[in-house]
């Protein structure tokens, strides 16, 4: 068994290597073009990111401890919708945005005990989530965006705290409270101990169940404070909001080198994977490549990334035997 001051070097040295990637990247488009290290641009891919990268904390969560969450992109519509709607009802901004976060997490907390309660494979539960939640949104709009909200709600997205932009602002805040809730609590310990031998720590006495169902409802939470930030961004709310958010999360997980087999990552690297990930489309949009070879060179980054991790681990283990 790999020891958890080995697995802590791992985790540094991939966040090491991680920013370091991330560094190259800016390098080389700063060079590909003049428009990149523009202040514009710049605040752009910072705000693209804290999109993503909200999302990313609650699926950073879910992975490591072994499990998956294909929902998440249909939920931000389901929670954008939830808010568009209860605006539209008169309701006051701050009912209408705790009433989307609620419905995140009563989702997420849905999906945890499919997996728990149901036996159901994570992948399967969330799978079906995915396509249940896009068809609630789509029944509440009735197939249509919702739009012509008060002006408190889009300060939320266009205010700026300190010249800097208020969702980038929160997407920081989110991540100092979950770095110090998986390195500083016992909550984080579990996160860790269950994705790497959850029977064993069943054994220990930790309700698995429990903690596997919350794990789900924080992703749900995550996926309802996106939707705010969305929905203030777009000024409106869309049932097709979302789409392909799952696949960009999971890459920036997965590239921040949190491993898909659980009990190992961190979200500083899930932070700087985020980064990645918008700066890598920013960097394909400004040189002109096609939407489509896109799609493709984001696929390709998800696979060496796992790969690089299969590696590692195989690595770490035959070495952990033959000092054995």
């Amino acid at each position: 068994m790999i020891s958890r001051t080995t697995m802590r070097r791992i985790v540094a040295g991939r966040e090491a290597g991680t920013a370091l990637g991330l560094f190259v990247l800016c390098l080389g488009l700063w060079i590909a073009t003049p428009y990149f290290a523009t202040a514009a641009n710049l605040t752009n891919v910072a705000e693209q990111s804290a999109i993503v990268g909200v999302i990313a904390i609650g699926m950073t969560f879910v992975i490591l401890t072994g499990g998956i969450d294909l929902s998440v992109g249909s939920l931000v519509a389901l929670a954008g919708i939830v808010i568009g709607s209860a605006l539209q009802r008169g309701l006051p901004v701050p009912v209408a945005v705790i009433s989307g976060i609620v419905a995140g997490v009563v989702a997420g907390a849905l999906n945890g005990v499919m997996v728990t309660r149901g036996s159901l494979p994570p992948f399967i539960a969330t799978l079906g989530m995915m396509s249940v939640a896009r068809g609630a949104a789509l029944m509440l709009s009735d197939g249509r965006p919702i739009s012509g909200f008060p002006d408190g709600l889009r300060l939320l997205a266009t205010s700026r705290v300190m010249g800097i932009p208020s969702p980038v602002v929160l997407m920081l805040a989110l991540y100092l409270f979950a770095y110090f809730v998986l390195t500083r609590t016992v909550f984080g310990r579990y996160m860790y101990a269950i994705g790497g031998n959850e029977e064993a720590t069943a054994l220990a006495g930790v309700d698995v169940t429990q903690y596997k169902t919350l794990v789900y409802a924080i992703s749900g939470l995550s996926a309802g404070v996106c939707a705010i930030v969305l929905v203030a961004r777009l000024n409106s709310a869309q049932p097709i909001a979302g789409i392909g958010y799952e696949l960009d999360a999971i890459a920036a997980v997965v590239i921040g080198g949190t491993s898909l087999l659980g009990g190992s990552g961190s979200v500083i690297g899930t932070l700087i994977g985020a980064l990645i990930m918008s700066v890598l489309r920013n960097g394909l949009n400004l040189l002109g490549v096609s939407s489509y070879l896109q799609q493709v060179a984001i696929g390709m980054v998800i696979i060496v990334a796992v790969l690089i991790d299969m590696g590692l681990r195989r690595r770490v283990h035959r070495s952990t035997r033959s000092s054995a």
